[in-house]
């Protein structure tokens, strides 16, 4: 039975708690804290609800296309699981800190099946001050005129990345429109060689106090040149000119990602997991 906040999402009058709540961990909330600080709590414009089953400081979770359990001990994981399980599936994945994200997993796997992929250890990383290479000169902000060269290396790390096709269903219609609407928020990087893209990366993610990058790619035969390691620098190093910390998170399997990441500065603050469902 749905208990305490008799099953309404988190609004208005709750918000200064939910920023609260978001401030406590800004690095492993950046995703959600992003999303509030522009659209606010109303569910139709954040893309989702926000639950709590006592207060957000202690019991948070973030409902939409993502799920995303931020704070909590077991018996909110279960009335999480509660709300989740009341109504249609609307997540494509359950994502964030291992704990929560596992223990919420363990709660709906019986009733969601099979999942696509269980990322289980995704180490969490954070950059506090400058990049410890030199950042590439020739990486630059992407475009709108640069969509049509930077979108084939996009699709090319997002079907290596996440094992999905953007391009299936609409022949990557919606996919191009969100590259375009990052392009135009200034949080798309490329290193164009010859008008072909050998480094790509974005900020998927960006609140107040961190920028979340995403879709690190460096083209196959441009490997071995530290495009990675001096192209993520740039992207971290335009991060922190604007204040904010430099984060992303990484499959723990990828041991060349990592020693990249950590060749750059970055620290392991906390540890992810990703629950992919079909």
């Amino acid at each position: 039975m749905l208990r305490l906040l008799g099953g309404r999402p988190l609004g208005a009058r709750d918000a200064q708690a939910v920023t609260h709540a978001l401030d406590i961990d800004p690095v492993a909330s950046c995703m959600v804290a992003a999303r509030v600080e522009a659209y606010g709590l109303t569910p139709r414009l954040l893309g989702g609800q926000l639950w709590s089953a006592s207060t957000p400081e202690e019991s948070l979770c973030f409902s939409g296309a993502n799920l995303m359990p931020l704070r909590g001990a077991d018996v909110d994981l279960d009335y999480f699981a509660e709300r989740v399980l009341a109504a249609p599936r609307m997540c494509t994945s359950v994502v964030g800190d291992a704990g929560l994200a596992l223990g919420l997993w363990e709660r709906v796997a019986d009733e969601w099946g099979e999942p696509r992929e269980i990322r289980a250890e995704q180490p969490l990383l954070a950059l506090q001050g400058p990049p410890a290479v030199a950042p590439d000169p020739q990486v630059r902000l992407v475009q709108q005129s640069d969509l049509d060269a930077y979108f084939p290396a996009a699709v090319e790390m997002f079907r290596g990345e996440v094992g999905v096709d953007p391009c299936a269903g609409d022949g990557g219609a919606s996919y191009r429109r969100r590259l375009a609407a990052l392009i135009a928020a200034r949080r798309v990087f490329a290193r164009f060689e010859d008008g072909r893209v050998v480094f790509k990366a974005e900020i998927g993610s960006m609140s107040r106090r961190v920028g979340q990058i995403q879709g690190v790619w460096v083209d196959p035969s441009a490997r071995g040149r530290g495009l990675g390691a001096s192209g993520t620098a740039a992207v971290a190093a335009a991060t922190a000119r604007q204040g904010r910390i430099a984060s992303l998170y990484v499959n723990s399997f990828n041991t060349s990602a990592r020693a990249t990441y950590r060749s750059v500065g970055f620290v392991q603050v906390g540890t992810f997991a990703t629950v992919l469902v079909d």
